[in-house]
């Protein structure tokens, strides 16, 4: 954990338990501490630490003898909740989309933790101009000296740790970049989606504003919806997805755009 709170790389015993403790109340909509020290094999205090930490983050709403689930939009938009999630597979998927990236170009980058381990892929890469609306990506570009750095201004969101509304969208309409790369909330085999109006905006300005268009996607995203559609999935030059994506899928996939596979860790 960094010094902002934020789950980062690989999880710590407790970061791993507290990641299961919120994954199984988001899917039952309540548990009582009773119940959780049993899901965990810990004890009741420990738990009441866990959820005191989860509350704090506002991932969970905690009750007297137990806790809740927040609304899944504040949930799974949650910085924190979502630093925790799938690492393994968004360091992967990063790791592919850093090939599409060569020295000397321009790229803009969203708010996404799968953008956020890209960046620390791209850091060395240099030289690059670097657009991003992401505080926490600007913090790992700021010490390269070959990284032109452009940051996005707007209306900081604490829930993104990023900058979006009106002025971040007139930001982003002011540039061209020669790619794009961004993560949703969402998709099906033919469309892209997000639980929130203002980053739908801010991520529609950033892909209008690229030459090249690349989405990355761990397949926890898949065959899912969300209220607000992003885009077509044909719309992107590249999709990146991790190992473990139903092969009928990923054929219905490659009818839309270029679709490239990242092995599993290891």
């Amino acid at each position: 954990m960094n010094t902002t709170g934020a789950w980062t790389g690989t999880a710590r015993p407790q970061d791993a338990r507290r990641q299961t403790i919120a994954e199984h109340v988001l899917k039952r909509g309540s548990a009582t501490v009773a119940e959780l020290v049993e899901l965990t094999e810990v004890s009741a205090m420990t738990v009441h630490r866990d959820l005191d930490e989860l509350a704090r983050r506002g991932v969970l709403r905690r009750f007297r003898g137990g806790v809740s689930a927040l609304p899944s939009t504040v949930f799974e938009s949650n910085l924190d909740y979502r630093l925790g999630v799938h690492v393994a597979q968004k360091e992967a998927i990063a790791a592919v989309a850093a090939e599409l990236v060569e020295p000397g170009m321009s790229v803009m980058l969203d708010d996404s933790t799968t953008a956020l381990a890209l960046a620390r892929l791209l850091a060395t890469l240099g030289p690059l101009t670097v657009v991003t609306n992401a505080r926490h990506i600007v913090d790992v570009f700021i010490e390269h000296d070959e990284i032109r750095l452009i940051g996005l201004g707007g209306e900081y969101s604490r829930t993104h740790d990023s900058y979006l509304g009106v002025p971040c969208v007139e930001a982003i309409e002011a540039l061209s970049v020669d790619m794009v790369l961004v993560s949703t909330s969402a998709m099906d085999a033919r469309m892209t989606y997000h639980q929130e109006q203002d980053v739908v905006l801010v991520k529609r300005a950033m892909l209008r504003s690229g030459t090249r268009r690349t989405l990355m996607m761990d397949r926890s995203k898949m065959s899912r919806t969300a209220l607000h559609r992003l885009g077509p999935v044909a719309d992107f030059d590249h999709l990146v997805v991790d190992e473990g994506v139903d092969a009928d899928a990923l054929a219905e996939l490659r009818e839309a755009t270029d679709v490239r596979v990242a092995p599993a860790a290891g």
